[in-house]
């Protein structure tokens, strides 16, 4: 059985997401150097996704 056309093209579409979740923030501020194990991670300040 194949796939429908409308859910092939969805695969496709990929969009710059300019929110990121928890995780990813933290992630993203251990490699600015900005975060240090033992932080809180509530309250992150926002960030901007890497490029």
């Amino acid at each position: 059985m194949s796939m429908h056309r409308s859910l092939k093209a969805a695969n496709k579409i990929r969009k710059k997401r300019n929110v990121l979740k928890r995780f990813e923030r933290v992630e993203l501020l251990k490699a600015r150097g900005e975060w240090s194990d033992g932080d809180r991670a509530s309250g992150l300040r926002k960030t901007k996704p890497a490029e």
